[in-house]
């Protein structure tokens, strides 16, 4: 037999050689050579994998980003792990990613066609910024992104029913609408005042394009919040004719530290107030008459209500007539069973020296004389259809909902509040509602919404001729409606849940979220008989005290539970309180105030805001600052005349003329604070 050896490039027949038989002795030698050519094959292979794999992951890093086909992580400029966004909705497929310049692009997923990016942008040498896109080719097909909240104390979000400071995180929760929604009637909704934002204590923040369909959901087990976008099941719609796909879009940014993060994300991605209300909403207390009279308020309770403010030598910033003054929920006619007089009344109101703000909501009940008149010219939100009227059930009926994308509508409710004002001397109104949970599952509107929330913005909008003093609960990239936001009501309790403890929590979300005029709703509560001790309808005597003292340092107050329901040194407390309000808190506030139209910068501020690092900073929720140097530190436990305060380094000097002058923080344990005091200090 003869073997034909190939040569040459051609493969041609050089030679032939008869085929001999191996000897013994060399079959060893054979079968090494062929184990070392199979060695020698594998170590080239594996090398030229490793130089591959070199370069795909030298593709895949995009300074301190590194993607891999579930998810990437952003390091900080020591190296640890600040940021980890892991993908729930499909794998990437690595070989379709590319990178031009600090653009990384990738085609595929393991199984479909996607445009997925990251672009690294650095607006400015101390942040490090990261645009990232996943857009569906395949309509009806959710995005979901996992963040991992493990590696650090989150901030921001919406308020909520159970209101911690960092965020609480308990249970699981599948992604459901980040709409704005009415907590006080259902606690397992996302607040009234709300904005796709985070920041963490490691300097990271997070902000979702307003252009999404935005889900929110969550796994404590996991420690995992999951960002979705979709419209299946979903009160989220695309723009007329284009087709469902989803896109989850947002930016990430890392900075030195959580403070100037924030400043950043502010200045960069926020609306902001473009005026200051009114000084003396600042400066002396706003007087409501819900909490005391509810819808049972009439002519002479409150002429009553007013004459007990002066009679009690309490300055008053303007009273608000909260509730039922009408005689059906939709009309502007002043009820004459109740208030026979309500010309006489304005009038004797205003030769007493107050202004007088009145309640108002978005809804027309169905027996009000103004529902007929809605129907007929379009003026209510819609079922899908567009032909009818969505009749909508709220808390003081059924009826329809304006639609304020209808500038027919809109100038209705307008032409309404105008006549108030010019009627009676109306001063402003308390806007009541405006949560997307009032709205249908499925609606229409004039104009169309992809965003429920965007509802929430346009009834904010009706605000703005009244902003010097009107009064709003909801709010939606609403920041610069320069308006007083307040938050839903509290309950008359010491607890998380709608109570005193969550209303320092509860600000400060709020100012995170670009909203500093904040109006921290009645002292002492709602006094519901049963939130309340006792048979009276007032709220606990020692927690109204310490509600008091809190408020004090709020930038606003907000009696509607007057003093002398209790006591004569309940009344002694009140009065030494709104003047230290009016003299100390006031003029710093106000000047602070002047500065969030240029910064957006926080007027009541976290601890961490001047303790960056501070592992025990980022924890506390039952102290705050009053820009960099006022620190206040209220009681906010039954039963206790001491608390334990945690004081940043600095100079600092107590109400009681005490000195501290420390290197490092300090705990104050068991300091002792009487029921007529409040601990604050000033930074010297």
């Amino acid at each position: 037999m003869y073997q034909v050896v190939p040569g040459g490039a051609g493969g041609t027949i050089t030679d032939v050689i008869p085929k001999q038989k191996l000897s013994k002795d060399t079959r060893p030698l054979v079968g090494a050579g062929v184990i070392g050519l199979v060695l020698v094959i594998a170590a080239v292979t594996a090398w030229c994998y490793y130089i591959a794999s070199l370069r795909k992951a030298e593709l895949l890093k995009t300074q301190l980003l590194d993607l891999n086909k579930d998810g990437y992580i952003i390091r900080n400029q020591g190296g640890a792990i600040v940021f980890r966004m892991d993908f729930r909705s499909g794998t990437l497929d690595l070989d379709s990613c590319s990178k031009v310049g600090e653009f990384l692009s990738c085609g595929r997923t393991t199984d479909r066609k996607l445009n997925f990016f990251i672009e690294t942008v650095r607006p400015k040498d101390t942040v490090q910024c990261y645009r990232v896109r996943w857009e569906e080719l395949v309509p009806d097909i959710p995005v979901e992104h996992a963040m991992t909240y493990k590696f650090a104390h989150w901030y921001g979000g919406a308020v909520s029913a159970i209101q911690h400071w960092p965020i609480s995180i308990s249970g699981q929760q599948a992604p459901k609408p980040f709409v704005t929604g009415d907590i006080y009637s259902n606690r397992n909704e996302f607040g009234g005042i709300l904005e796709s934002y985070w920041l963490s204590s490691n300097a990271t923040a997070i902000k979702i394009n307003n252009s999404v369909p935005f889900h929110l959901g969550w796994n404590d087990t996991e420690k995992t919040m999951y960002f979705q976008a979709r419209y299946n099941d979903s009160p989220f719609k695309p723009n007329p004719g284009e087709a469902p796909c989803a896109e989850l879009s947002y930016r990430v940014c890392v900075a030195l530290d959580v403070t100037s993060i924030h400043k950043y994300m502010v200045r960069r991605y926020f609306n902001k107030p473009n005026k200051v209300p009114a000084k003396a909403m600042f400066r002396h207390p706003i007087w409501s008459t819900w909490a005391l009279h509810k819808t049972k308020i009439d002519q002479e309770k409150l002429l009553a209500y007013a004459d007990n403010i002066r009679k009690y030598n309490f300055n008053c910033s303007h009273l608000e007539l909260d509730d039922r003054y009408t005689s059906r929920y939709g009309d502007f006619e002043f009820d004459t069973k109740k208030f026979p007089n309500a010309s006489a009344m304005f009038q004797k109101l205003k030769s007493d020296g107050f202004l007088v703000s009145l309640w108002i909501h978005p809804f027309v009940n169905y027996d009000s004389e103004n529902f007929h008149t809605c129907v007929e010219r379009g003026l209510f939100v819609r079922e899908p259809t567009g032909r009818l009227p969505a009749m909508v059930r709220w808390w003081n009926g059924i009826g329809g909902i304006l639609d304020f994308t209808n500038p027919e509508a809109r100038d209705w409710f307008s032409s309404q509040l105008r006549s108030l004002r010019s009627r009676y001397g109306v001063a402003s109104f308390k806007f009541d509602a405006g949560e997307t949970n009032y709205l249908p599952w499925k609606f229409s509107t004039r104009t169309p919404i992809r965003d429920p929330s965007f509802f929430t913005r346009r009834y904010t909008e009706m605000a703005i001729p009244y902003n010097d003093r009107a009064e709003l609960r909801s709010g939606y990239q609403s920041q610069n409606i320069s308006c007083f936001f307040r938050p839903i009501d509290r309950d008359s309790v010491w607890g998380y849940e709608l109570g005193l403890k969550s209303l320092i929590p509860t600000v400060l979300t709020i100012s995170i979220l670009g909203y500093q005029f904040i109006l921290p709703d009645m002292i002492g509560g709602n006094a519901y008989l049963n939130r309340t001790d006792g048979d009276r309808a007032l709220p606990n005597r020692e927690l109204y005290i310490r509600w008091l003292e809190l408020s004090a340092f709020m930038p606003s107050m907000q009696f509607s539970v007057p003093p002398w329901e209790y006591d004569n040194e309940v009344v002694e407390i009140a009065r030494k309180y709104a003047a230290l309000h009016e003299s100390i808190v006031a003029p710093r506030v106000l000047e602070l105030a002047g500065e969030v139209l240029d910064t957006g910068d926080p007027i009541i501020r976290p601890l961490w805001w001047i303790a960056t690092g501070d592992e025990t900073a980022y924890k506390i929720d039952s102290q705050f600052l009053i820009g960099d140097d006022l620190m206040v530190a209220p009681v906010l436990e039954p039963g206790k005349q001491e608390r334990d305060i945690y004081l940043p380094a600095g100079r600092w000097k107590s109400y009681k003329g005490e000195r501290f002058d420390i290197k490092e923080p300090l705990h104050l344990t068991d300091y002792p604070v009487d029921l007529d005091e409040i601990a604050y200090f000033v930074w010297v």
